[in-house]
């Protein structure tokens, strides 16, 4: 017979229905998401600045061993760990929380070793399984002790494991390393600072209480960013510092280098915080199309592992760098801001926190991680104090107990017998039950007798450092500065007093990208004895419309050759080949004229691109007269008319030179000028310009001085026939001696001691050579007073002037590299 099925009325529960009001339902609904968000996900723990899965993956790993004397293991597998055992909200955001512990340009002190590709600045990290991680050594600082009972610990997601509630944090994490997060209703953002500074201000705090935030500034005067930079303006720091909230702004480090001939770029070599070198790019590309920028040739990123970070600006020939610059600083993220929210948890409540209030929770954190520590050590040592008494107590008479063991029925009845013959506690016979007999001997005995006393020692000195609240702010203190000495780097980040860009007016975009040009003003360019160029600033106002008046005394090179001309005008230069580089000196380093100072120039062969041996003998106006007068080594002179220079053409070859020979010398040659040679053999001859007659640039030019077999010309100039304090330098030496070594002696002299002779001739003796001497190293006839320098620009001393034209020299003080006139 077949049972009749219940209906299903009758199988059915009484239903149960209440009615909620949904505002009331998704009111508390969303309080309770909020505050798991805000509790459990986003926010950091003051204490430790870790946030929940940060403290997960932290403890995890140290649980698994992953110590920075260990090897790498895969990502994934410690993903996995973590959220088999701690973290329940899946494995994206895990990894992405290990990949940022990792990264050296999202923490100061990277907490996490990364092997592989944990992304940059403008990508994205590998995927967990190709990565590789363990910890870094600064993780360690905060984890330390936690086997000893310093932090509480509370059950995870489903009650099958533990995990701590804080971590003991060595350091001011917080502070150290930033944070960001975005909770329910709020949000934190907190910069990186410097773990020295940090560390000092906190024991500063920790002696001082009291202590005041600017007190606490002059330890930490504001952020430390990984990525370097320069912050501009402390006004907002010291906002965020004495309230939580504040902002900053951040600049990129950039500095103006030549890039090659006649061209100038700004390199980029620290970017603003979080900033990447693709969005610089992609900014500045997109300011260039809309012609809001202008002056930018081109942008090149040369960033690799090696070198760091350079990112190459190259500026058109005409503008103005720091122009440029600016125009960047507003236009793009190479000035960027940051803006301060310290919102972190304390006592399981978000607070906003200044930095008095972030110092002092972390050091009462810390004060009570070490009182609980030394608690735990204390017990601990007491309890190994208790056993080894016991021990010590059976030893003295092991027969005796020896014997009460063997005669005894069971363990039971052992322990009894011994604590009541022995007068033990249970822990102490348990102990002597379980053991071994090779324990037991004299040489144990010993042993045990010395840590028996360290042991009283130890425990006493925990009971001091327990008993004195000055004793255990002292250790809190030590510590910090351990962890500070172990991890701590040098400051990365400059600070500047100083106010943002301010924004310009609208304009159209060529007055705009005039504003960036250089104005085509009055200068004078300079070329250095040591081989320098730079610019130099006229003023209109100086009398006759000069130059402003310079420092006479220039602490550095000398003058070989000056010419006055305009920003974007065109100079030439007269290379020792025989050439004449026609450039514009709108890029040449510039400097008021003042501040000249030759050594800080642009070096002429890089500048102008020379090949290798190549040198600027001097500078020439390029006005069409007068002619320009060239001297060889090999004694030959020319002059050549400025109008034989074509106009279209940048590199012109002004003589014909013979094998071997090479141009000494140039200089503007009016008719009523004299040329002046100086040769090797110490003679020099001084001649009208005007029997040289101005010839083509194809020409070779006509015999200007005659040589002696085996002699050449060291110099070759011009000088005003009226010039009445024109001086001759000549430097004698050894064709011996080893490169580099001092030159014999020193000659200054009147030109005036100097008869003229025709062109061609021998000229007249300029130095008698003294024993050892057999060659001049380098001579110079010019404008006094001149200047000898040396090969690093530093100026030697010259003697006084001699009447007679042939004397012999005075004994150098030091090396002189080259010959010139002082800055005028």
């Amino acid at each position: 017979m077949r049972a009749t099925p219940p209906s299903p009325a009758q199988d059915r529960a009484p239903e149960r229905i209440e009615d909620v009001d949904v505002s009331v339902e998704m009111q508390g609904s969303f309080l309770e998401y909020a505050y798991s968000v805000i509790y459990s996900r986003a926010l950091p723990d003051a204490r430790d600045g870790l946030k929940p899965v940060q403290r997960r993956i932290l403890y995890q790993m140290a649980d698994m061993g992953l110590r920075p004397d260990r090897g790498h293991v895969k990502s994934a597998r410690v993903v996995g760990e973590v959220m088999g055992k701690l973290h329940p909200h899946g494995d994206a955001p895990i990894y992405d929380a290990l990949v940022r512990l990792a990264q050296a340009f999202s923490l100061r002190v990277p907490l996490v070793d990364g092997h592989g590709n944990f992304g940059s600045l403008d990508d994205g990290p590998a995927a967990p399984r190709y990565t590789e991680a363990r910890l870094a050594a600064a993780a360690l600082a905060l984890t330390q002790d936690l086997d000893e009972d310093v932090v509480d610990f509370i059950p995870n997601y489903d009650g099958q494991f533990q995990q701590p509630e804080v971590l003991p944090a060595a350091f001011p994490n917080l502070l150290v390393n930033g944070t960001t997060g975005i909770a329910v209703g709020m949000a934190t953002n907190m910069a990186p600072h410097n773990l020295i500074e940090v560390v000092a201000a906190a024991v500063h705090l920790l002696e001082n209480p009291e202590a005041t935030v600017e007190e606490l500034m002059e330890f930490v005067p504001g952020p430390d960013l990984p990525s370097g930079g320069i912050i501009v303006g402390l006004d907002g720091i010291k906002d965020a510092y004495a309230k939580g909230r504040g902002s900053f702004r951040t600049r990129a480090k950039v500095s103006v280098e030549p890039l090659g001939p006649r061209r100038t770029g700004l390199v980029v070599t620290e970017l603003p915080y979080l900033v990447g070198p693709e969005r610089i790019i992609e900014k500045i590309k997109d300011a260039v199309t809309s012609k809001k920028l202008t002056g930018i040739a081109d942008v090149t990123d040369l960033t690799d592992r090696h070198h760091g970070l350079r990112l190459v600006i190259g500026i058109k020939t005409g503008f103005d760098p720091l122009a440029v610059l600016e125009q960047l600083y507003r236009l793009t993220p190479l000035e960027d801001s940051f803006s301060i929210n310290n919102v972190a948890l304390v006592g399981g409540q978000p607070q906003t926190l200044g930095l008095r209030e972030l110092l002092r929770v972390y050091l009462d954190h810390r004060v009570s991680v070490v009182t609980r520590r030394s608690r735990f050590r204390l017990q601990r040592r007491r309890d190994r104090l208790h056993l080894v008494e016991g021990l010590l107590v059976a030893i003295l008479d092991i027969d005796e107990v020896i014997q009460v063991i063997r005669t005894s029925d069971d363990s039971e009845q052992a322990r009894a017998r011994l604590m009541d013959v022995f007068d033990l506690s249970v822990l102490q016979a348990e102990y002597i039950l379980e053991l071994r007999l090779r324990r037991l001997t004299k040489f144990s005995r010993v042993e045990l007798e010395a840590e028996r006393d360290d042991l009283k020692a130890q425990i006493a000195a925990l009971e001091e450092l327990l008993g004195s609240d000055v004793l255990l702010r002292a250790q809190v203190a030590r510590e910090l500065d351990a962890a500070a000495e172990a991890h701590g780097t040098p400051r990365r980040t400059v600070l500047l007093n100083g106010g943002p860009v301010a924004a310009r007016p609208s304009r159209a975009a060529a007055a705009a990208a005039a504003d960036l040009q250089i104005a085509d003003a009055p200068c004078r360019v300079y070329l250095s004895a040591t081989g320098r160029m730079l610019r130099a600033e006229v003023s209109p106002d100086a009398p006759g419309g000069g130059i402003v008046p310079p420092v006479r005394r220039s602490k550095h090179d000398a003058i070989r050759s000056a010419v006055d001309a305009t920003t974007r005008g065109d100079v030439g230069a007269v290379t020792s080949a025989g050439r004449l580089v026609r450039f514009s000196p709108v890029d040449l380093p510039s400097v008021p004229g003042n501040s000249v100072q030759p050594a800080a120039g642009a070096r002429a062969d890089q500048y102008l691109g020379l090949s290798s041996g190549e040198h600027v003998v001097a500078l020439v106006a390029l006005t069409g007269e007068p002619p320009i007068a060239l001297g060889t080594a090999q004694g030959v002179v020319k002059r050549v008319a400025a109008t034989e220079l074509p106009l279209n053409r940048h590199d012109i070859d002004v003589i014909a030179l013979k094998p071997g020979d090479r141009v000494v010398g140039a200089a503007p040659a009016p008719d009523g000028a004299e040329l002046v040679f100086v040769t090797s053999d110490a003679q020099l001859l001084r001649f009208d310009a005007s029997s040289v007659r101005p010839q083509g640039r194809a020409a070779g030019g006509m015999a200007g001085v005659r040589l002696a077999d085996g002699e050449s010309a060291v110099f070759f100039g011009a000088v005003e026939a009226a010039a009445s304090d024109v001086v001759v330098v000549t430097v004698a030496g050894s064709r011996q001696a080893l490169a580099g070594a001092d030159a014999a002696s020193v000659k200054v002299s009147s030109f005036e001691e100097f008869p003229p002779k025709g062109r061609a001739t021998g000229g007249v003796r300029a130095q008698r050579f003294l024993r050892g001497e057999d060659t001049l190293a380098l001579a110079w006839v010019g404008l006094g007073p001149a200047r000898a320098v040396g090969a690093d620009g530093a100026v030697r001393p010259l003697p006084e002037p001699v009447a007679k034209r042939d004397a012999s020299g005075q004994p150098l003080d030091g090396l002189v590299g080259a010959i010139g006139e002082p800055v005028r």
